[in-house]
């Protein structure tokens, strides 16, 4: 197993403290905050932990303030309600005595219903792309600073986008972003796992798709950029380590806010999960 997966698992394997108590540690990568999708994961992960039987179907959570990655985020679950077909349970995640993020999860027993789906869009598949290693070698020379070091490091989610000149143009373009993600290696069988992966994974790029229109990047020194809230919603079952292609769109940014959406299918064009965010995007010129 690569090193990045390994220790994306090892993050993601809370520490239990007490009844409803759990501890997660951030990776040394020398970030100056914790990355929001660990803190998502972490509490979902945390949130399950306290139920048995049951699935998450959604999740809905705050950023309230930077995480310092230089110390362990306790995670506290409230048991709000465990019900005949669903269960709820609160999350917060504290550091230094305050809550740096809040989040609200529901849990329901398998059941057969009604069913539809929005449509894959049609776009090349991963196989059709460059993979990192040839994108490295060809982008990484003309990429600014701080996106070449963010592409440097060993990551565990592979990202294979569609739109690669985003990352290569100062032009504005369509308010739609599509990529192809899976982890880096194989994952446990576990279903807990590759939810909390996907969690983790769905914080990545969302935010910066609200910056396409305007021709700018979370890379930008001049953008300050953040999290403010994520939503996700699991509809099917698939594998994290497996092709799943995020198709994203913005439909606003104002007041300085971008809001994003994202489907997530797999590559037989399952949709398996839905995802909403607004973040922070402030011009600092």
């Amino acid at each position: 197993m690569s090193s990045a997966v390994a220790n994306l698992l090892k993050i993601l394997d809370l520490e239990p403290l007490e009844v409803n108590l759990f501890r997660g540690q951030s990776p040394k990568t020398g970030w100056q905050r914790v990355f929001g999708g660990q803190v998502i994961g972490q509490a979902l992960v945390a949130a399950s932990r306290t139920v048995e039987g049951r699935q998450p179907h959604s999740l809905h959570g705050y950023f309230m303030l930077p995480g310092d990655p230089k110390v362990p985020i306790i995670y506290e679950v409230d048991r709000i309600r465990d019900g005949r077909s669903f269960t709820t349970r609160r999350v917060v995640a504290i550091q230094h005595g305050q809550a740096i993020f809040s989040m609200s999860a529901s849990f329901q027993v398998a059941e057969d219903g009604f069913s539809h789906q929005a449509p894959m869009p049609d776009v090349p598949g991963p196989e059709a792309l460059p993979s990192e290693a040839e994108v490295k070698a060809e982008l990484l020379p003309k990429m600014p600073e701080p996106m070449r070091t963010y592409f440097e490091r060993e990551r565990p989610i592979e990202m294979r986008p569609v739109e690669i000149q985003r990352y290569t143009s100062t032009d504005p373009g369509k308010p739609i972003f599509h990529v192809w993600i899976r982890a880096t290696d194989r994952l446990p069988d576990d279903p807990a796992v590759h939810q909390a992966v996907l969690a983790y994974a769905s914080d990545i790029t969302l935010l910066d798709s609200a910056l396409i229109p305007h021709g700018r990047t979370v890379f930008d020194p001049k953008v300050q950029a953040a999290s403010l809230d994520h939503a996700l919603w699991f509809h099917r079952p698939f594998r994290a380590d497996e092709w799943l292609l995020y198709a994203q769109d913005t439909p606003n940014a104002g007041g300085a806010r971008g809001f994003s959406r994202g489907l997530v299918f797999r590559q037989d064009g399952t949709l398996v999960a839905s995802v909403a965010q607004e973040g922070l995007i402030r011009d600092r010129s």
